[in-house]
């Protein structure tokens, strides 16, 4: 199946932008997803992930490596789906209205650079295709780094 999100994402952005731009339109190209309430990006700094660019509601500014379900997608460096972000242990709740999460890592060098952080107001909204989507985007996006 063709990756038709990657596809809008590469005609938008190009390793000759600022890292903010090529994220900014990332963002809304991600936001056209169905079913989601929240999406985005948190930037790597000294292991605390920063608020990046992002569609939906104010979210937390900062978020150390292994807390919340992005925290510890960055530090393990793996992807995580919740399901039920209320039985995530250690879950940080930015919005009431999110159910269901998934956080991809953006790896360069080996490196977490960044995640792509992706809320649901439905539970069990995200699947093994979507996964392998974003992590597809995730790799792609790594070398705008």
């Amino acid at each position: 199946m063709k990756n038709i999100l990657l596809e809008q994402i590469k005609s938008l952005t190009r390793v000759d932008l600022p890292l903010i731009t090529n994220l900014s339109n990332s963002s809304a190209i991600l936001n056209q997803l169905e079913n989601i309430n929240w999406c985005g990006f948190y930037l790597v700094k000294n292991k605390m992930l920063y608020l990046g660019p992002f569609q939906g509601e104010p979210a937390c500014t900062s978020i150390p490596f292994g807390k919340g379900v992005c925290g510890t997608a960055a530090k393990e460096k793996r992807t995580i789906i919740v399901d039920d972000v209320n039985k995530f242990d250690g879950h940080i709740a930015c919005s009431s209205l999110s159910k269901s999460e998934i956080v991809v890592p953006i790896i360069k060098d080996n490196e977490v650079v960044a995640v792509i952080d992706i809320d649901s107001p439905i539970y069990s909204r995200f699947s093994k295709e979507e996964e392998k989507i974003l992590q597809e985007i995730a790799e792609y996006l790594s070398n705008l780094f």
